[in-house]
């Protein structure tokens, strides 16, 4: 495909859900109101996030394969000359994989809420606010631009806070605050780190400060940038002990929110890790390299032990707060992988961002079925004292959990397995400078987490999925009691059994319906294949990274 074909396509994926924004706002023309204005524009949403996903699915189809290391369909025009900021776009091996998941699970999100719209203010601000969302998500995937990207990553939090706050469950209020003050603090720290980076280099072109590997920034700028940078990054990421605005924001969250959040918003904060610190101040990387991956393996062992404390009886957990703490533990190791420095650590970062986007926006998508079904998403309420027996109540839904859940624990043969794997192999022989018995440790301690979130995975489906089936809980003699009758024979037997009160019997639940089925296979599929064809994103993601790490060579 033709470079001008591919520029108008990167341009359009950032510009439609833009324009689409707007247009949710405005009254929907009479013909296209269908059941009621509500319903336009949730259809409105739908075609859309629909339209971008085949745009980025025609982008994917155009880029060329055989240079993923090569910036392409750059857009680069001047913006405000005085501060030398330019409109600069483009999609290399690194961004596009994420560029076609935020796309995907937008539209997901997007058709599951047409059919479950969460409960709250009209629809109309509810589309729009996703659509400006899925721009800003975009956006900060595809620029290249210090200042654009810093613009792009805040497009994201005004959405999502009122996501939170207006459409939400209990505590949406307090979560939303917590989610925006820990964030914008964060970003304003960020703020100074890539001033300072663009007023040392000389410019704030990704591009052109990558190629040049630091030469023009000094070995203290370097520090400073990289910790000012770097925190800002690690409050998104969500790094371990700045993460705490997470679980709040994630149990209150409605279900396309947390799905997006996970998917999503989590990337941003580790792909600017790797498009920005990496390659532009390779000197401060290399001296707070150790420190990031102390954090980040402390992030996994405490997000771990976190959720086996939620999932055992009587401590009254959320199943959604627990998934949210196993975002802390999954993120951990992206955060490993990239503190690494090598190839193998930071492609199995990148791989990992991809595949716990689709195995916990899966994860989220399955318990917002379950709230929707038990009014609920407390442990020991859905469970009870015997476990909620979903394989016997609603078995398509509690397969769908149990497989979302192994994924999840890094089963070999699905997407989950291949970056935490790498992730560790790049702590068993980290880049050179950096010392190998600490990151031995680190690789340990790493492991020890995936041993945890086995346990409290297991744990989640046995209390869930596992349980006496219905049937075998109804009374009387129609369980295999004795009867009793005598002058009457055995018409008077059957009719005792007919007539004995029945025990306590679970109520019928609905299975995976169909819009379900429709929002969630695509997810399922690209677990299966991601964990059976890892070449097809670390074929992507190795030449770039290569080049990133290597200075722009």
């Amino acid at each position: 495909m033709n470079h001008t074909v591919l520029q108008s396509l990167l341009v359009a994926l950032i510009a439609l859900p833009l324009l689409g924004s707007a247009a949710a706002l405005l009254p929907a023309p009479p013909g296209l109101r269908g059941r009621g204005p509500d319903q336009a524009v949730l259809r409105h949403g739908v075609t859309v996030t629909g339209v971008v996903l085949a745009v980025a699915i025609a982008l994917a189809a155009g880029f060329d394969h055989d240079r993923p290391a090569a910036m392409q369909a750059q857009t680069d025009v001047s913006w405000i000359p005085a501060l030398d900021i330019r409109i600069h776009l483009g999609v290399d091996g690194v961004s596009l994989p994420l560029l076609v998941l935020t796309a995907l699970l937008t539209f997901l999100c997007a058709l599951y809420g047409y059919f479950n719209m969460p409960a709250g203010p009209s629809p109309k601000a509810f589309v729009a606010l996703l659509l400006l969302l899925e721009a800003g998500s975009l956006a900060s995937f595809a620029v290249l631009d210090l200042m654009l990207f810093f613009l792009a990553f805040e497009t994201v939090l005004i959405p999502m806070y009122f996501l939170i706050n207006r459409w939400g469950g209990a505590g949406r209020e307090r979560a939303a605050w917590r989610f925006i003050l820990y964030t914008l603090l964060g970003s304003v720290i960020m703020l100074l780190g890539l001033l300072l980076v663009g007023l040392k280099g000389g410019t704030f072109d990704m591009v052109a400060l990558a190629s040049g590997n630091g030469a023009k920034l000094s070995h203290t700028t370097q520090l400073i940038a990289v910790l000012a940078i770097g925190v800002g990054l690690a409050v998104k990421a969500p790094m371990w002990p700045l993460h705490s605005w997470l679980p709040d924001a994630h149990t209150a969250a409605p279900t396309v929110g947390s799905v997006l959040l996970a998917g999503v918003l989590l990337k941003m904060g580790t792909y600017g890790l790797v498009r920005i610190v990496l390659p532009i101040a390779p000197e401060g990387a290399h001296a707070f390299a150790p420190y990031l991956a102390a954090f980040a393996a402390v992030g996994i062992i405490y997000g771990s032990l976190a959720c086996l404390a939620l999932a055992r009886t009587g401590a009254k957990g959320d199943l959604k707060r627990l998934i949210a703490y196993s975002s802390v533990g999954h993120m951990g190791f992206v955060l490993l992988g990239i503190a690494t420095l090598t190839p193998t650590g930071v492609n199995g970062a990148l791989f990992a961002n991809i595949a716990h986007g689709l195995i916990t926006g899966l994860l989220f998508f399955l318990v917002g079925a379950l709230k929707d079904r038990f009014g609920t998403t407390d442990l020991d309420q859905l469970s009870g004292t015997g476990g909620a027996a979903l394989y016997g109540r609603a078995p398509r839904l509690g397969g769908l959990l149990a497989f979302a859940a192994v994924a999840s624990l890094g089963l070999p043969g699905l997407a989950g397995f291949w970056g935490e794997m790498l992730a560790m192999f790049g702590a068993f022989d980290p880049a050179d400078g950096l010392s190998r018995p600490a990151f031995l440790t680190f690789m340990a301690l790493a492991g020890l987490g995936t041993l945890l979130t086995a346990a409290y995975l297991l744990v989640v489906v046995r209390r869930v999925c596992m349980g006496e089936h219905p049937e075998t809980e109804m009374g009387g003699t129609l369980t295999g009691a004795p009867a009793h009758g005598t002058a009457g024979g055995p018409s008077e037997t059957a009719a005792g059994a007919a007539e004995a009160p029945p025990g306590p019997s679970l109520p019928a639940l609905a299975d995976v319906r169909g819009y379900e089925f429709a929002a969630w296979t695509p997810l399922v599929v690209l677990t299966v294949l991601g964990g059976l064809w890892p070449a097809a994103i670390l074929g992507l993601t190795d030449p770039a990274v290569q080049q990133l790490l290597g200075g722009g060579h």
